[in-house]
Formats: C-alpha cells, sequence, structure tokens
C-alpha cells in the first residue's frame, strides 16, 4: 500500500499547520500587547494619556495604617513619577541629602538679589548624585540603584530629578534636569549616555529641564522649548534607543519673547490614519511632528494671544479620540480636532475655555467623552471633551495645591496635592467624592500610577503601594 500523502492532504495538513501556528503567535502578541497595557511604561501610564483600563478593583479610601500593602522611604523629594513594569519599579531620586554645618557668616546676596525659600518646608533640593533606583514591585525592597548624573539644586518648586523614566521591558531610560540621558537595562547594567548640552549646547530653560522622554517605535524622543537664558532656537530630537545614537534633530520655531519660549511639558503621541505624530506644546503653539524625521507637520496657535513675555507652559498636550488639547499659563485652554496640516489654527480649531477651572501645572485627563481638568487650587471641572461645553464644575475637592496630574483608572479620578492628599471622584456626568485620604503630609510632586489593583502614591519622604 502506498503510505504516502497526496498533494492536496499535504496541502490541508500544511494548512493547518500555518493556520495553528498563526493563532499561536497571535495568540503571544495578544499576551504581549496585554502584558504591555497592564503596566505604567512611563509619566502617563501605557496609553500616554493618564489613563488605563487594565487596573481594576482600585481603592477609594486609604491612611497611613489602612490599606497600605507597603511603604518605603525614598532617599529625597522628587517630581518624578513611578515607572512600572512587571515586578520592578524604577523610580528618578537625588541621593540622600548631607546637612553641612552651619557656617559662621553667610555668603553674602547679590544687590537685589532675594533668596528664594525651599518649597514645601523641605530643606534642601536632595543630595548631589541623581539616582535611578530600581524596587521590587511586591514588596518595594530595593534591587539596585545607580548614579545617572550628578549636580542638584531646587528649581522653582522641583530640583534636577524631575523627568520620570520610561521603559519598554527590557531597558530604562532616564533624563536628569541637566540633560544627561542614560540607559541602563533590567540587571542596572548601563548601555549607554547622552550629554544634552555637549551635543546641542546650552540648555537656556529658566528651571532647569523637566520633560520626561517619549518612546516610539525604537525612539526616544525629548523636547527642548527654551529661551530665556539663550538665543538658541527651540529644537526637538530623537535618538536610537538601543545605542543613544542621534537619528535627527529638528528646529522648532517660534515668535515668543523672554520666558514664553520655556516649556516644561512632555510630548505626546498621536496617530492619525495609522500614521504616527509626535504633539509638542508651549513656546506659543501646539505642533505635530513627524516620528521618523522630526519634520514639523501642523501648527496651531492662539496659545498666549496676549503675547505676553512670561508665558511659559508647564502642562502638557494631551491626545485623545481625535483631540488634541492644549493647556496654557492657566488660559486660554484649547482644543484643536486632529487631522490638519500646515497652519491648523483656524480649520482645526474645536473650542477655547477661557473660564475657572483650567490648569496651570497639572496636565488634564480624558476618558474620550469628557475631559477633566484639576486646576492648581485644588478644583475639578468637568467639560464635553469634544464641544468644550461645561457639564460640572469648578467643583472644590479641598485638597489645597496641586502640582500632579490626575490619572483616570476603575471608573475613578485620583488627584494628589502637594501635601500628598489624594482626592478620589467618580468619572461621569456628575461631581461625586468618593474619599479623600491622607498620607505623611510630605511635599509631593508626582503623579500617581495605577496597575492591575494597585496604586502607587510617591510623596516627598515614601513610595506607597495602596491597595484594598
Amino acid at each position: 500500500m502506498n503510505f504516502a500523502p497526496s498533494a492536496s492532504h499535504l496541502n490541508n495538513r500544511l494548512s493547518r499547520k500555518a493556520v495553528g501556528l498563526a493563532l499561536i503567535l497571535a495568540g503571544l502578541a495578544t499576551a504581549t500587547l496585554t502584558a504591555a497595557a497592564a503596566n505604567w511604561p512611563g509619566w502617563r501610564g501605557p496609553n500616554g494619556d493618564g489613563t488605563t483600563t487594565t487596573a481594576k478593583n482600585l481603592p477609594e479610601t486609604w491612611s497611613p495604617t489602612q490599606n497600605i500593602k507597603w511603604k518605603i522611604a525614598t532617599p529625597a523629594w522628587s517630581g518624578s513619577s513611578p515607572t512600572i513594569w512587571g515586578d520592578r519599579i524604577f523610580l528618578n531620586s537625588p541621593s540622600e541629602e548631607v546637612v553641612a554645618a552651619p557656617v559662621a557668616v553667610a555668603e553674602p546676596l547679590p544687590p537685589g538679589k532675594k533668596k528664594r525659600p525651599a518649597p514645601g518646608g523641605v530643606k534642601g533640593p536632595g543630595g548631589q548624585e541623581l539616582l535611578l533606583l530600581c524596587l521590587d514591585r511586591a514588596t518595594g525592597k530595593e534591587l539596585w540603584r545607580r548614579q545617572h548624573d550628578r549636580g542638584n539644586e531646587i528649581k522653582q518648586k522641583h530640583n534636577m530629578s524631575s523627568p520620570s523614566p520610561v521603559t519598554d521591558g527590557k531597558h530604562v531610560w532616564v533624563v536628569s534636569g541637566n540633560g544627561m540621558i542614560a540607559c541602563f537595562d533590567f540587571a542596572g547594567n548601563q548601555k549607554w549616555t547622552f550629554d544634552i548640552p555637549k551635543n546641542f549646547g546650552k540648555i537656556g530653560i529658566q528651571f532647569g529641564y523637566g520633560s520626561s522622554p517619549l518612546l516610539v517605535d525604537g525612539k526616544l524622543v525629548f523636547q527642548m522649548l527654551h529661551g530665556l537664558y539663550t538665543d538658541e532656537p527651540c529644537y526637538l530630537f530623537a535618538l536610537n534607543a538601543a545605542d543613544g545614537k542621534k537619528l535627527w534633530h529638528v528646529e522648532r520655531p517660534t515668535d515668543a519673547e523672554h520666558e514664553s519660549p520655556d516649556a516644561y511639558s512632555t510630548p505626546a503621541l498621536l496617530v492619525v490614519n495609522g500614521k504616527k505624530q509626535i504633539v509638542v506644546g508651549g513656546s506659543d503653539y501646539v505642533t505635530g511632528h513627524d516620528v521618523e524625521t522630526g519634520k514639523e507637520l501642523w501648527r496651531g496657535g492662539g496659545l498666549n494671544p496676549e503675547k505676553s513675555k512670561t508665558f511659559r507652559v508647564i502642562a502638557s498636550p494631551l491626545v485623545r479620540d481625535g483631540m488634541i488639547f492644549a493647556p496654557t499659563r492657566v488660559k486660554p485652554f484649547i482644543a484643536f480636532k486632529a487631522g490638519g496640516t500646515g497652519d491648523i489654527t483656524t480649520s482645526h480649531f474645536a473650542w477655547k475655555w477661557t473660564e475657572r477651572g483650567s490648569p496651570d501645572v497639572p496636565t488634564p485627563v480624558s476618558d474620550g467623552e469628557r475631559l477633566y481638568m484639576a486646576d492648581d487650587r485644588g478644583s475639578i471641572t468637568c467639560v464635553n471633551a469634544k464641544t468644550g461645553e461645561r457639564i460640572y464644575g469648578p467643583e472644590a475637592t479641598g485638597l489645597g495645591t496641586i502640582s500632579a496630574s490626575p490619572i483616570l483608572a476603575d471608573g475613578k479620578i485620583y488627584i494628589t496635592s502637594e501635601s500628598g492628599e489624594t482626592a478620589v471622584v467618580q468619572a461621569g456626568p456628575a461631581y461625586k467624592l468618593l474619599g479623600k485620604n491622607a498620607l505623611d503630609g510630605s511635599y509631593t510632586l508626582c503623579t500617581p500610577a495605577a496597575v492591575d489593583g494597585e496604586l502607587f502614591i510617591r510623596t516627598g519622604t515614601h513610595l506607597y503601594c495602596v491597595t484594598k
């Protein structure tokens, strides 16, 4: 008997194997995407907009002795938020501050110069070493720390550790307020460094570099919007994430003057018709750029209608469901429709908010239907994301001053104040305060992170893992 398979039988068997292999690969790809989505890989989470759909059963109430899975002391205060992947947490931090012995005679200040008090009651900026910390997510135990730069000082509200790290699950990248970029693997081995001032010249921003990197398609994208202390142009650049080599560097023109070119915002990612764009807010404009070349694709104006010379921008642009939201120095808050080219100031203008409730420092958050703005005084305002029509607010949460940005997870909005107190507000068309929760009262600038059923809050003295 002939046991050799027929051509049709062989083709069918190969076809079934191919289908099976495709299903396995698809399953692996889905698992990988799911795993990525369940992490908090950078400052604004897995979607880059302060939202996550995978964190469930998050707490609404806690205290220093209730619903705290663990807490760990950090070396010093920072504006850098936790970055989380799998069982690892990464923090940018100064080393512990060494308090110098008092001197008999204080160094005189220059004529007309007043000593600026430290913010939030802190003693100083922290230590001079700038560190990347790796912690165990299950326990908070420190696994390793590596110095990535040196030189630290207080600049207004923050120090030189404000940018948040970003990770892809194999490597983690961190930048200092002095402009030193470093890449480490998960074992703590340094892979490369890149010195921004050495390569591109002095950083001319008033209060130090505060933008976090954007990781997209194997590229690290950085903005440098500055002008107060330099006459050099603003620019964007991209590095190869694997080896730190420069991929592109482009100028970003502006007619903003004096301090107004300065921005501490972080770039956002926009997808239009399947193509990715980088969105940059500040220096009196919001702009969109090609990921591969950095080329400017579109530009929206009107952010500084009075052409003020002190219109620096801190809050970052927000991209959600075909909308681009551009914060300014409080007012106006402008929304554009995505999809434009060239000057979109009029052609893609959607709405403008000039009333109370828009933020200066915190970046808003949106569920696509509604936009939630937490202002610096602790109030929350909700508007229709497409039209700007007021839904409610400003509603006072009673938190006090806010610098952290709100996040939206598990149907709840988490807003953390500079005293480390967090308000939990129900997401939806009506204002409902679900809880208000204090921790240690220390100076807090960091945006929370939410992964699975755990909320991670970094205060001025500790990192907390909060759970039900």
